[in-house]
């Protein structure tokens, strides 16, 4: 269990590596590391969460389960007169997605180590942005959708991707449970990419 990628501190030896990217027009590179989510380059999921994305210049986002950062800084660089707040679990890519973040210029950005919502708790969000850990298991996804929902101003948004064979139907069950309208914004190779309004 010690090196999932949603462990605190990933036991896993170092294999350090840069990938350059394209997303949402914007090149950027990423250093990334064994022992964090999708090492080997911007995961289909991310990408197809982004490619869906619609955000104001000025949003206040909120990315969970940051990673190396991908979704994060580049909804920073969407959003270059608002703020992301990115946050994971893993230690180790929380280091990582603030050095992305210096790497990329990225200065409209916080990067927190943090369990699920702690470390923002009593903050709010126009946006919620995740690729949720479906490995942690579907009662962390579903605390995912709960607890931030309660982080959402009014009118806020939780933008969400999750494959279809790895729970998207009980997922999309969930988060109309919760929202007062949730829309399926667009379906890619499996993915399904959802907006939840508050």
């Amino acid at each position: 269990m010690s090196d999932h990628y949603y462990s605190q501190k990933p036991g896993v030896k170092h294999n350090r590596q840069v990938h350059q990217d394209e997303l949402c027009g914007f090149t950027l590179k990423f250093v990334t590391d064994a022992g964090v989510f999708s090492k080997s380059g911007v995961d289909y999921g991310s990408r197809a969460l982004l490619n869906a994305l619609e955000l104001a210049p000025s949003a206040n986002v909120l990315d969970v389960g940051c990673g190396y950062g991908p979704i994060g800084l580049t909804a920073a660089r969407l959003a270059p007169q608002g703020r992301v707040t990115m946050i994971d679990i893993n230690e180790r890519a929380v280091e990582l997605s603030k050095e992305n973040a210096a790497l990329n210029g990225i200065s409209n950005v916080e990067v927190l180590q943090s369990d699920l919502y702690e470390s923002v708790g009593g903050r709010s969000f126009d946006v919620i942005l995740t690729n949720p850990p479906i490995r942690a298991g579907k009662a962390t996804v579903h605390r995912i959708f709960e607890e931030g929902y309660e982080l959402l101003v009014p009118g806020g948004t939780m933008w969400v991707v999750i494959q279809k064979k790895q729970g998207a139907p009980s997922a999309e069950a969930k988060l109309q449970s919760l929202f007062e309208e949730v829309e399926e914004v667009s379906k890619d190779k499996g993915y399904r990419i959802y907006m939840a309004k508050k």
